[in-house]
């Protein structure tokens, strides 16, 4: 009798890394020791640890994901190629054709939103069509918008010091630019589970929240002008800036995707769209990881608020309006992890708990800012 044993242990992440993987980690620590060398004079010991800590993050990352990979070296060459068109004027933005066009900031992040709205008609067009060919296109428009938003938000960072050093900021202070980190981190979330799970079919519903936030945009800017670069109020000149802002909106966007998720197992469930769509389990899995996902980053975020709370006010919970709200969106979410995973439950209850708690999160991230004054009244409409 033959008898073989078989390991079935898994390899550690660095045994399956092929050349490329670990070249790909080269070049990303490659660029953050150039950025050292040629910008350390205006960092501080903590903007180098965020540095250094973003290029081993996202080497960890692009080894996991190699769609992300490729993504953060797009957006690094188009980034630089942009900076490097300016010349140290700003006024270059309206005279080179690649500046004026395509990748100066305000381009570039019209792009995007000409790319979502794109993608999310052909996401639509290939559910209906039921076509794999539709899908893929649906999936590079997608891919396409996130990459332009992203290298409008670089841009955007190094025109604030072509303004003037003392105004230069990271673009995540002002409800424009945030909505615009919004619809990125929704749309990259969608795109890592659409490779994990294989669910096109659910990037119309996905896209819609996203092109809610790009109605919004180009409502700001046009109707108030909030595209303008502004210096930072002293409330945010901190470095806390730079790590809350982002784990808030991985929370809302992961939030915002499992309310379209849970819109997708609504419809499924009553018969409507069931044979286009994935089956109610894959709809359930993705609805739970996102919220899940949202919910640790939301609680980073929460953390890290009261921190720079502490450090701005002197206290870590004041009861401010949105303090109190994002202890709600907290409270609710972690409502819904518990009846998940502990009490067990599924199916339509939690799918309408994940709409509802859409509404919540939209007043928190939004609502508060229009209707209720605070210590974040900065950010108001």
């Amino acid at each position: 009798m033959n008898t073989q044993t078989y390991d079935f242990k898994q390899k550690a992440i660095w045994q399956t890394l092929r050349v490329q993987d670990w070249l790909y980690a080269l070049v990303l620590m490659a660029g953050a020791i150039f950025a050292y060398s040629r910008y350390s004079q205006y960092m501080d010991a903590y903007e180098l640890g965020f540095l250094f800590g973003a290029a081993a993050t996202f080497s960890y990352l692009g080894w996991r994901w190699k769609g992300l990979a490729k993504l953060v070296i797009g957006i690094a060459v188009l980034s630089l190629f942009a900076i490097n068109l300016y010349h140290g004027s700003q006024a270059r933005a309206g005279e080179s054709f690649f500046l004026k066009y395509l990748i100066s900031s305000q381009s570039a992040v019209m792009w995007m939103n000409v790319l979502f709205i794109l993608a999310m008609l052909t996401y639509w067009f290939a559910l209906f069509k039921r076509s794999e060919f539709i899908g893929r296109v649906a999936s590079a428009l997608t891919w396409a918008a996130v990459l332009f938003g992203f290298v409008g938000l670089m841009v955007r960072w190094y025109e604030s010091y072509l303004i003037a050093p003392d105004v230069g900021h990271i673009p995540i202070s002002n409800l424009y630019e945030v909505f615009i980190l919004f619809c990125l981190i929704t749309a990259l979330l969608y795109l890592h589970y659409e490779s994990k799970f294989n669910t096109k079919q659910l990037g119309g519903f996905v896209l819609l929240i996203i092109n809610a936030g790009v109605g919004f945009i180009l409502w700001y800017r046009f109707d108030r002008g909030a595209d303008a670069i502004q210096p930072l109020v002293p409330a945010l000149q901190s470095y806390w800036m730079k790590i809350h802002v982002p784990a808030n909106f991985i929370g809302y966007g992961s939030f915002s995707l499992a309310a379209m998720v849970a819109a997708a197992y609504l419809l499924a469930k009553r018969g409507i769209l069931a044979t286009r769509l994935p089956s109610l389990d894959v709809l359930d899995d993705v609805m739970y990881k996102a919220i899940a996902v949202g919910f640790a980053f939301f609680t980073i975020a929460t953390i890290l608020g009261a921190m720079w709370a502490a450090e701005a006010w002197g206290g870590y919970w004041s009861w401010d309006p949105k303090e109190t709200w994002a202890l709600i969106v907290w409270l609710n979410y972690a409502a819904w992890l518990h009846l998940r995973m502990v009490k067990g439950l599924r199916g339509p209850v939690l799918a309408w708990w994940a709409l509802v708690g859409l509404i919540v999160t939209t007043f928190a991230f939004l609502g508060v800012n229009m209707f209720l004054s605070g210590l974040h009244s900065y950010g108001e409409l």
